[in-house]
């Protein structure tokens, strides 16, 4: 792959989604906005190797587009108002009218989960778009097979398309409606950016600081809401370990082998912080810990934890006991098992571990026989934890993370 066409998938990969926001905003059409993105990217393909990089790659892009927009609406005879807007100045969009969401990432988020959409194709339909990722990466994040995904964001646009829905702010009064799509979206980009489900590296910061980026503008729009809050602080958690969860050539570095100096006490506080503000409009209300809010419980003690021997094993565990019952999941299930094994020891765990398995509801995915594997090597059980790590290095599309296992299943060998 030449130099040009690298940089060219940088930009893309940088300016891609701000791109089709904003051309969503202006043309109140997602289908059309992605269209003209594309068409904008294929000319760079042609005209940067030859002319050179812009100085603005990205207004470079989005002034293409644009002028597809307009060639767009010329073939469908469609000279309007907002025709003549655009064409008068392909530099910048003026509108005039009031737009309380100030950020046209975050507005395609909240209007991609309209009501009319199931929730399963609100949160396929924004992953595509906003976060920018294949139908293959959605589907293994969502445990769904590549053609379900396909046909969800297929049947999104369809929807919106046939019921006339424009894309543009939705009303204030609307917000809560949309919130937990939206705060389930925000969520799964930064997941993605935590550990990456494919490629080389096992971590993407990019993504991850896009949806902390967007879950701040979110607490700007709402200050009081404990689950946006609860959001933030456990994308802070997380995100503060960062710098020591994968070496320079980006080969993972697993908890206990981390160099917890590396990670970002700055952020931590912040995170900490925002928990406790979470904590606190919950209890205004009445009401006790979100699913988000619990979550950012477990990342605290992680994060405030000397060391993985000195972890409270044990309030995890009970954490982790109450957020399966207020949003059970087969990975909470999971997590509980983790931290199982830790309080408990591996045998109470691997029990847990072969539940899950033998119910299916994580077919398909590497987690459980990379954790039931894990479970068996510490029971002395090398040859069916060899097995199961060679298993879990099958089925997981990322590079670092089947190195791993496969490291790992490799140094059982002989050991019976």
């Amino acid at each position: 792959m030449s130099d040009v066409r690298r940089e060219i998938e940088a930009v893309w990969r940088i300016e891609g989604v701000r791109i089709v926001a904003s051309l969503a905003r202006v043309t109140r059409d997602l289908g059309l906005a992605e269209d003209v993105a594309q068409e904008a990217l294929v000319e760079a393909l042609t005209a940067w190797p030859r002319d050179g990089m812009p100085v603005n790659p990205g207004a470079w892009l989005t002034a293409v587009a644009k002028r597809r927009v307009i060639d767009a609406w010329r073939r469908r005879t469609a000279r309007d108002d907002r025709y003549a807007g655009i064409a008068h100045d392909l530099t910048e969009v003026v509108d005039a009218d009031w737009e309380p969401i100030d950020d046209d990432v975050l507005r395609l988020v909240f209007t991609a989960c309209h009501p009319a959409l199931s929730r399963e194709s609100q949160v396929a339909l924004t992953l595509r778009v906003v976060a920018g990722l294949t139908t293959e990466e959605i589907a293994r994040m969502l445990l769904a097979t590549v053609p379900a995904v396909q046909a969800r964001i297929t049947r999104a646009k369809k929807t919106l398309a046939a019921g006339g829905i424009p894309f543009e702010t939705p009303d204030p009064s609307e917000w809560p409606g949309r919130l937990g799509a939206v705060l389930s979206v925000v969520y799964m980009v930064f997941t993605e950016g935590y550990a990456a489900t494919a490629g080389e590296r096992w971590v993407r910061p990019d993504l991850a600081d896009e949806a902390i980026r967007l879950g701040r503008v979110v607490a700007g729009l709402l200050p009081r809401e404990p689950e946006v809050l609860a959001l933030l602080a456990l994308m802070d958690f997380q995100r503060a370990r960062f710098a020591a969860r994968e070496t320079a050539g980006g080969a993972p570095i697993l908890l206990g082998d981390q160099d917890r100096t590396r990670w970002d006490r700055g952020q931590i506080a912040r995170a900490s912080d925002e928990l406790r503000r979470a904590d606190a409009a919950a209890a205004a209300r009445g009401k006790g810990r979100g699913p988000y809010a619990l979550q950012a419980a477990i990342a605290q003690c992680h994060a405030l934890a000397p060391s993985v021997a000195e972890t409270e094993w044990e309030r995890i565990v009970v954490l982790y006991e109450v957020l399966g019952r207020v949003a059970p999941s087969p990975m909470v299930e999971l997590n509980r098992a983790a931290a199982v094994s830790m309080a408990a020891g591996p045998a109470e765990a691997l029990a847990i571990v072969d539940d899950l398995d033998r119910s299916g509801a994580l077919q398909g995915s590497h987690v459980v026989p990379s954790v039931r594997g894990e479970l068996l090597a510490r029971l002395g059980r090398n040859d069916e934890a060899r097995t199961e790590l060679t298993r879990a290095a099958a089925l997981t599309a990322n590079a670092a993370q089947q190195r791993v296992l496969r490291d790992k299943a490799a140094a059982l060998r002989g050991l019976g």
